[in-house]
């Protein structure tokens, strides 16, 4: 019967909070709720009636002063007056201050009667806050209530004992004080024509934010509040046109581009005008820092001529080696397979027209396999990958004198077997060695 009374007290303590979640967030309130404790000393169970007075501190911390009583099958079991100290981590360090699930800390020291004693005791515990309106919140909180000496009858004899508990409770708390101010700008709600003025910015009488230039743009988005300009530009001028605004522009009075910082580029190579040493160069042409043409090589053959511009080579041979080193992915099996996949297909397609075309090739290609299995299996699925590898380089008219293949099942992972990831990775065929000569 006891507990049919607490749940329709709590039921309707949760609809009066939702009637008055339209207010706004205030820095007093109350709360109340039911809850259930366990006396450690008597292992019994008990209900639990909790009220208090809170204030907000700072965003870390509350102070409560509260009151709890505990309700046995014989009446009052006990009565704990107390004042608390609540350590919020929904304080915009740890968590966001507006997080859906707001944990905290709590912990004080009480005043408490109970088996015909009094005395001080502490209390500390767990909780957390769930927002369900401006001023209205659920919180469930677990804590431990240290007990005082005093005497009952345990087991016909009058002793000693001292009541430790532990409890659980639901609270909803209310939040009250002053006339609601949404911006924190001064000017309260019903006065303030700009209600959502961020904060710190300076308003007039209307709390609406000052605007020195009149250009439109207050101050505190205006990055020059004192020369009138263009709203799209932050409220900055802009003398030649080009969307750049002339405290950002280090060609105020030619049109340029954005990337560089408002100067144009004529020969298009990367490097604007008041910085280009050669603004003539072919379009296309990679450039240095002065805009003159790369020979990233050094071998006389600028890059935008070089079909290596990364290798030496004479100018007969446009730049490119005698020898050429091939960069070739690695290629991937499935599980426990050593048949070609699509994708493995197309990249050998491409390896063949660069070996078809090239006078002299050395293709050596090795297998490998994760670490699932047998050494010997392995040894036997990475010697098939490898040579599925090589066969369908054979099958598309390349020479077998220029194509070779090793096999080291699980013994050269590329990365550690330790993930499914991982073990992907290694079941694999590479190329170990790859040169061509055009």
């Amino acid at each position: 019967m006891i507990m049919k009374k607490f749940t329709m007290i709590f039921l309707s303590i949760l609809f009066v909070g939702s009637v008055f979640a339209q207010n706004a967030d205030k820095k007093w309130a109350i709360g109340l709720g039911p809850g259930a404790y366990y006396n450690l000393g008597k292992e019994n169970l008990g209900l639990l009636g909790e009220f208090y007075f809170s204030r907000y501190l700072s965003p870390t911390f509350d102070l409560q002063l509260k009151t709890e009583a505990g309700f046995a099958s014989g009446g009052v079991d006990f009565m704990n007056p107390s004042l608390n100290l609540r350590l919020k981590f929904f304080n915009g360090s740890m968590m966001p201050v507006n997080s859906a699930v707001q944990p905290y800390l709590f912990g004080g020291v009480g005043y408490m009667l109970d088996n015909a004693a009094e005395g001080v005791n502490f209390k500390g515990g767990v909780g957390t806050k769930f927002p369900i309106g401006e001023s209205t919140s659920l919180y469930l909180e677990a804590g431990y209530l240290h007990g005082i000496e005093g005497e009952r009858f345990v087991d016909n004899t009058l002793s000693t004992v001292n009541d430790n508990m532990v409890k659980l409770s639901g609270i909803i708390e209310f939040a009250f004080g002053a006339g609601k101010d949404t911006d924190g700008d001064g000017v309260s709600d019903r006065k303030d024509k700009c209600p959502d003025t961020p904060p710190g910015v300076t308003v007039d009488e209307n709390g609406c934010p000052i605007d020195s230039d009149g250009d439109g743009v207050p101050d505190y988005q205006d990055e020059c509040p004192d020369e009138a300009g263009d709203p799209k530009l932050k409220g900055c001028p802009d003398r030649d046109g080009d969307g750049i605004a002339d405290k950002d522009d280090d060609c105020p009075d030619q049109a340029g581009l954005a990337k560089f910082n408002g100067c144009p580029d004529s020969d298009e190579d990367g490097v604007p005008d008041n910085r280009d040493k050669c603004p003539d160069t072919p379009k296309g042409c990679p450039v240095d820092a002065n805009g003159c043409p790369l020979d990233s090589d050094g071998d006389g053959v600028i890059d935008c001529e070089d079909k290596c511009p990364t290798e030496k080579g004479p100018a007969s041979n446009q730049g490119c080696p005698d020898w050429q080193e091939l960069d070739l992915s690695t290629i991937n099996f499935d599980f426990d397979k050593s048949e070609l996949k699509p994708e493995a297909k197309e990249q050998l397609d491409e390896l063949i027209q660069t070996l078809s075309g090239s006078k002299e090739y050395v293709i050596e290609v090795g297998g490998h396999t994760d670490n699932i299995g047998t050494d010997a299996y392995n040894m036997g699925l990475s010697q098939r990958r490898a040579e599925a590898v090589v066969k369908y380089l054979l099958s598309k008219g390349i020479s077998n004198a220029y194509v070779s293949s090793n096999y080291y099942g699980e013994e050269k992972p590329a990365v550690p077997n330790t993930s499914i990831t991982n073990r992907r990775m290694n079941r694999r065929v590479e190329f170990e060695e790859s040169r061509v000569r055009k």
